[in-house]
């Protein structure tokens, strides 16, 4: 058997990471770095763009050290990336702005500017892009609002994808999924949607090309594939977005099956062959090909809620940890595990940094309700820990409103390497959950989709067969019934708190401004 390998590359919130698969999607080689998330002003959150690049060229080239293969079978580099990321990059791709990120709600003002007044509703059927500060729709405006001197020196406004790829390429291009992504692009016509550029205030020639996920880049300067221990003719498939490839490599394909992925923030997709735009705004709509699209919604709280609860509840379980030797978030899921479904009527809405779909709400903000003298610390853990499934399993329910209901679920993220915390999803959704072989299904999901490009597999069907399964939770009943009736409450909670939500957040804006006295 000839050797041959592709490489999976997804740029991330927190990291980048590289894994190498034969062509079987076994892993034979893999290199993460971590990155830093800057917030210097209230609402920001920014990577440094050229620590994100150093971070792609180094676990590439350090994914090929480690699998220890020659580089020569090496048969292209396929990209994943998160969504709605913004770098503003003068004539010589230097960068103006960071890159803001998907959690950037500095654009808050001018969200609620375009769904009162300029008609927002109406753009996002057009776009298939909820209303909310992660749209670059609304960044862009915030900048020329806000930074009116660096909007007016921008050459090109990109995501990190995309400024890596340029810097490598001297090419600007842009997946359909990220520029779908944007809330600038119109699903019908496959381009960019001119009356979202005059709202964004950005001209069609200072945005990417929009080309196919399975366009390639070839051409590797010389010096570029020293650096990535590659040989200049390897080509780059420039790839698709973080939720549409954890579809593929999920095997999440066929319909009637629903990806669930829950990393630090969360998302519940399912792909379709014809675009479906949610009439009430809730679900995003993102095509990954002309006949392959991506419904969904993502949630802002998912491992995050979590290592909040590991920061500011976790201290002993931390001892307990070290001492023996175990791991952290292991130690605290047994913790959870000595409580029953639904925490003894404890529910936490997990809205630590407002919430994306289904409710689109920045100003969202979390809460433990019904906590009583019974509760302790335990109540309190597995309380968080079903609340972020509260929290999906309200995407899923607006998912199921729209394409119907599905059959199966399959999951990843780094919640599946929780036995505690799939059986919550099992019991929450009433479905059964399957866990993939491959956490990191949208690496995997690069790499299929390179195969795909480079005619090796003929349809992304066999990509369940690649994802394989190694756990199974069918849910149970009494559980089922029980989360039933606490996910009415949860609801309700929310509704009742709308207003509330808004005044406080307004009241936390005001303390960053001004301080407290």
């Amino acid at each position: 058997m000839k050797l041959a390998y592709v490489i999976g590359v997804d740029i991330g919130t927190t990291s980048t990471k590289s894994i190498v698969f034969d062509l079987e999607g076994k892993i034979v080689g893999r290199y993460l770095v971590d990155y830093p998330l800057y917030t210097p002003e209230p609402g920001a959150a920014e990577h440094n763009p050229d620590e994100v690049f150093d971070a792609v060229t180094k676990t590439i080239a350090q994914s090929i050290h480690k699998a220890g293969i020659d580089p020569r079978h090496i048969r292209c580099v396929s990209f994943s990336s998160a969504m709605h990321t913004l770098i503003g990059v003068d004539d010589h791709g230097q960068p103006l702005t960071g890159c803001l990120s998907f959690a950037d709600t500095r654009s808050f003002a001018q969200t609620r500017h375009i769904r009162e007044h300029l008609n927002g509703h109406a753009l996002y059927l057009r776009t298939g892009t909820p209303l909310h500060p992660m749209a670059p729709l609304s960044k862009l405006r915030w900048l020329r609002n806000e930074r009116g001197d660096i909007f007016n020196r921008v050459y090109k406004f990109v995501s990190i994808k995309e400024y890596v790829l340029a810097r490598l390429f001297n090419q600007y291009v842009v997946d359909y999924s990220i520029a779908s992504a944007t809330g600038l692009f119109n699903w019908q016509q496959f381009a960019w949607d001119q009356e979202a550029l005059r709202v964004a205030g950005v001209k069609e020639a200072q945005l990417s090309t929009p080309r196919p996920p399975t366009h390639m880049l070839t051409g590797l300067d010389r010096a570029w594939a020293d650096t990535l221990n590659l040989p200049v003719n390897v080509p780059f498939v420039i790839g698709s977005s973080d939720g549409v490839l954890s579809n593929i490599g999920l095997g999440a394909v066929r319909p009637g099956v629903m990806a669930a992925t829950i990393g630090t923030s969360g998302a519940v997709r399912r792909m379709v062959h014809h675009p479906m735009i949610d009439p009430e705004g809730r679900l995003f709509c993102y095509a990954l090909t002309e006949d392959r699209w991506v419904i969904g919604g993502p949630v802002n709280n998912g491992g995050l809620a979590f290592r909040w609860v590991r920061d500011e509840l976790g201290e002993a379980e931390v001892a307990t940890a070290k001492r023996l030797g175990k791991d952290l978030y292991e130690v605290l899921t047994e913790v959870a595990e000595r409580v029953p479904p639904g925490s003894e009527g404890l529910i936490f809405l997990p809205f630590l940094t407002g919430e994306r779909a289904p409710y689109w709400n920045a100003n969202a903000r979390g809460m433990f309700f019904g906590l009583s003298l019974n509760h302790r610390k335990e109540h309190m853990i597995r309380s968080v820990l079903e609340g972020v499934i509260y929290s999906m399993y309200s995407v899923a329910l607006a998912l199921e409103s729209l394409a119907g209901e599905a059959k199966e679920i399959r999951a990843s993220g780094g919640f599946s390497r929780s036995p505690l915390w799939r059986q919550i999803l099992a019991d929450v959704f009433g479905n059964e959950v399957t866990i993939p072989v491959h956490y990191e299904s949208t690496c995997l999901g690069a790499a299929i989709l390179g195969m795909w490009a480079l005619g090796e597999i003929d349809s992304f069907e066999e990509a369940q067969d690649l994802a394989g399964a190694v756990n199974r939770h069918r849910p149970i009943v009494e559980n089922v019934n029980t989360y039933r009736k606490l996910m009415a409450i949860y609801r309700r909670v929310y509704d009742h708190l709308l207003d509330e939500f808004e005044a406080i957040a307004e009241f936390q804006r005001s303390v960053g401004r001004h301080g407290t006295n």
